[in-house]
């Protein structure tokens, strides 16, 4: 079986959102007792989360931005807009959140694991250079990819997101680098309302951002064909150094964000595909990290086939 890391730390659940939000710490229970219910969790790495340094964050927000979370949360605001929501602690819990896919990196690249999902929050696909959106603060996969870059000197760095919605924050970080591949697969039109296909990067990066909408009522078949047929060719043209997923679970067909009928063998098959492109491009090498999902047992569930799936023998 392959060695799969397990980010996870109790912090996480303590970036409060309000019961009745989507986005609240229950996903992160549901995922830890079904991970642990099924005899799943004591075959991970775990991987201990630290608190990203500043200088990592500003490698894709303004200093300015991270100011304004930071005194936001200090001073107690609790709406950064009509869906994001903070707490006094959710500042330093977002630091962590990104620290822990740096650490899933770290294990990575160290040899330790041959790849690893990190059940972190809040997510961070919808964050723009200066501005929290969508749940999101911090753009914890596009600040993975900058180390990645420039810590590890890596080349090419193919980011594929399955979240129903589309990542507008990534996109927008990389759509002028040629060396950072933004694959995305969504339900469209929906929120955020970007992610067409005729959005494909901007000078030195055009060609290097693939958006595959979908329209609604969109399944396992659809999802496969775009994979098979769309994404995985251009994807191996690319051939990255490392493979980052923003795993978002909410094209499932029983989540209430989105109006996907994606199963449970679905996202399997996804993983499946893209562990695969790992394998034959940069030797496996592979970092996953959790963004929606917002159904408890379909997400609980979900996540539970994409690990298994990662621990399958090469």
């Amino acid at each position: 079986m392959s060695r799969v890391g397990l980010v996870t730390h109790p912090d996480y659940q303590k970036h409060d959102t309000g019961f009745s939000h989507p986005e609240r710490p229950a996903r992160l229970e549901a995922i830890a007792k079904h991970l642990q219910a099924t005899g799943l969790w004591e075959s991970l790495a775990l991987i201990e989360p630290y608190a990203a340094p500043v200088e990592w964050i500003t490698e894709i927000h303004t200093p300015q931005y991270v100011q304004h979370i930071a005194e936001a949360c200090r001073q107690g605001v609790r709406f950064l807009d009509a869906d994001t929501v903070v707490c006094p602690l959710s500042y330093h819990i977002a630091l962590l959140a990104v620290g822990g896919v740096m650490a899933a990196i770290d294990r990575v690249m160290g040899g330790e694991v041959d790849c690893a999902f990190a059940a972190v929050r809040p997510p961070g696909h919808h964050a723009e250079r200066d501005r929290a959106m969508g749940f999101c603060l911090f753009n914890n996969v596009a600040i993975a990819a900058r180390y990645l870059q420039n810590r590890y000197g890596l080349e090419r760095i193919l980011i594929i997101d399955w979240d129903v919605h589309h990542g507008n924050g990534t996109q927008h970080a990389f759509a002028g680098d040629p060396a950072v591949f933004y694959c995305s697969i969504h339900q469209y039109p929906h929120y955020p309302g970007t992610g067409s296909r005729e959005e494909q990067g901007r000078g030195p990066g055009r060609g290097f951002t693939l958006n595959v909408p979908l329209p609604a009522g969109s399944g396992d078949t659809e999802y496969m064909a775009a994979f098979e047929e769309t994404i995985l060719p251009q994807a191996r043209r690319f051939c990255p150094d490392f493979v980052l997923i923003s795993a978002g679970f909410d094209a499932h067909q029983a989540d209430p964000l989105s109006a996907m009928r994606v199963s449970e063998e679905g996202f399997a098959r996804m993983t499946e595909m893209v562990k695969s492109l790992a394998r034959e491009c940069c030797e496996g090498r592979l970092v996953s990290v959790l963004e929606g999902g917002y159904h408890l047992n379909a997400l609980a569930h979900s996540v539970a086939r994409h690990l298994r799936t990662l621990q399958q023998p090469s």
